[in-house]
């Protein structure tokens, strides 16, 4: 697929503690070819929330179901969420296609399967129902731009407008729209999105094979296609989940590895325990991931080697031939199993792969929370340094640790605020010879910002809470 896809705007709307939240990932800088973004803040004051919407745009851009868990995501307050994200399609020759993608979503309660209704003291399963989705674009290039117009729009009685749009892909055919209708109603009850349904895909690409030479056809539906692409094989997240499963001697590898003409992408857990059993295309992957890995591993923690070791084959139950694989780490010149590594060695392998896309490839987006977690902050800031000055892809993560805050450019970092209807922010008045993490601690402590950023503490009102809850357990 071409072209370079990126993540420009993103709002939120009722997510979470958010509010209203609006960040621009945009690099306005011509000196650094990648995107970055570190946001910061105190902690419950949004960070999270940040990375929670882009995990929940890839289910809907993958066409997957949205766990029922995202029902908690709702803002207390409110009785749906709503998100808005802008993204940026770049070509070689300067052009460029901007597609907005907005949606909703709230809560429902699951349906007895029953057929009868049967009292019962248990509380009713809630599901998330994705609804009102839009999906526009613009473009600008030759021979003539496009201002921004709609694509898709479900907020409509039939399957979705412009009727001049649905008119031009499918015409009058009368199948094709109940066939859309029925997954219009399906993909409402499966929590997952109409727009990136394989049913829309699928008459689209119909659509298109019989009109080969309506080349407005095939530049639409490729917009739709492009947009799943990236979803697929170049969105990529990784939440808090990833260090607790770590912390389990369980090991997630998430990857995206070249190896001649074929891609491979996903994530792979790995037992760090146990030898992990994997089928033989699953094993030529990660002796791949973990070699081409290792290549950086070893300048990042100096002396330190990793490798797959093969126990042996095997035959699963399902009749597949596959291996019994450890991985093991080398440091002068002995080897020992990886799982007696500490959790930051583990935690940098498990996010390396990424790492080394995001620094080649201009068309991926990683977007990783408290991708400090375990990491040595010196070697934390010096990673994102170099992705920043010479990497092409778009990284996005939140943090605790402020080191990156002296070796980031300013507009690569944001700041969560204390309040919850204008969540995101830049900090402003930063002169191009100022310490960030300086100006930052400035502004805690004095204020001097359009918006607070954080919620000051009593430190002796803090003592006494310690003293009070002491004397509550002595007694």
């Amino acid at each position: 697929m071409k072209g370079s896809v990126g993540i420009i705007d993103i709002e939120l709307q009722n997510f979470k503690n958010v509010k209203k939240g609006t960040l621009n990932l945009e690099n306005k800088s011509k000196n650094y070819k990648a995107s970055v973004l570190g946001l910061y803040g105190q902690n419950g004051s949004g960070k999270t929330a940040l990375i929670n919407a882009i995990q929940l745009l890839k289910y809907l851009m993958c066409g997957q179901r949205v766990p029922e868990d995202f029902v908690n995501y709702i803002n207390i307050d409110a009785d749906y969420a709503r998100i808005l994200i802008q993204f940026r399609i770049s070509y070689p020759d300067t052009s460029e296609i901007d597609v907005w993608y907005e949606f909703s979503m709230k809560s429902f309660q699951d349906e007895n399967t029953q057929n009868i209704d049967i009292q019962t003291t248990n509380e009713e399963k809630k599901k998330v129902r994705i609804f009102d989705e839009v999906l526009s674009f613009s473009y600008n290039g030759k021979p003539k731009p496009i201002r921004k117009n709609t694509l898709f729009d479900t907020r409509s009685s039939d399957v979705f407008a412009p009727a001049s749009k649905y008119k031009f892909f499918f015409g009058s055919d009368a199948k094709i729209k109940q066939n859309l209708a029925v997954a219009k109603v399906l993909a409402a009850t499966n929590s997952q999105s109409f727009i990136f349904s394989r049913a829309l895909l699928n008459d689209l690409r119909t659509a298109e094979k019989a009109r080969r030479d309506d080349k407005k056809l095939v530049f639409l539906k490729n917009i739709l296609e492009r947009m799943i692409y990236y979803g697929h094989y170049e969105l990529f997240v990784m939440d808090t989940s990833n260090s607790g499963l770590i912390t389990l001697n369980a090991l997630p590898v998430s990857f995206k590895y070249h190896h001649g003409k074929k891609s491979d992408v996903g994530k792979i857990m790995l037992q760090l325990n146990e030898p992990t059993e994997i089928d033989d295309q699953s094993f030529n992957v990660i002796d791949g991931v973990i070699s081409n890995l290792d290549v950086v591993l070893t300048q990042i923690v100096p002396g330190l080697k990793i490798q797959v070791k093969n126990l042996g084959s095997i035959v699963s139950e399902n009749g597949k031939k596959g291996h019994r694989i450890q991985l093991m780490s080398t440091r002068n010149n002995r080897t020992i199993a990886l799982k007696y590594e500490s959790d930051g060695i583990k935690k940098i392998i498990s996010v390396l792969q990424l790492l080394i896309v995001v620094y080649n490839d201009s068309s991926i987006t990683v977007a990783i929370d408290e991708f400090d977690s375990g990491i040595f902050e010196y070697l934390l800031g010096e990673l994102l340094r170099i992705i920043s000055e010479k990497g092409k892809g778009q990284l996005i993560f939140t943090s605790h640790n402020l080191r990156p805050l002296e070796t980031l450019n300013n507009g690569f970092v944001a700041f969560t605020t204390t309040n919850p209807d204008n969540r995101y922010v830049r900090l402003t008045g930063v002169k191009a010879n100022n310490n960030l993490r300086d100006l930052y601690f400035r502004n805690i402590v004095l204020g001097g910002q359009d918006e607070r950023l954080y919620d000051t503490t009593d430190n002796s009102e803090i003592a006494l809470a310690f003293r009070e809850a002491g004397e509550i357990l002595a007694s």
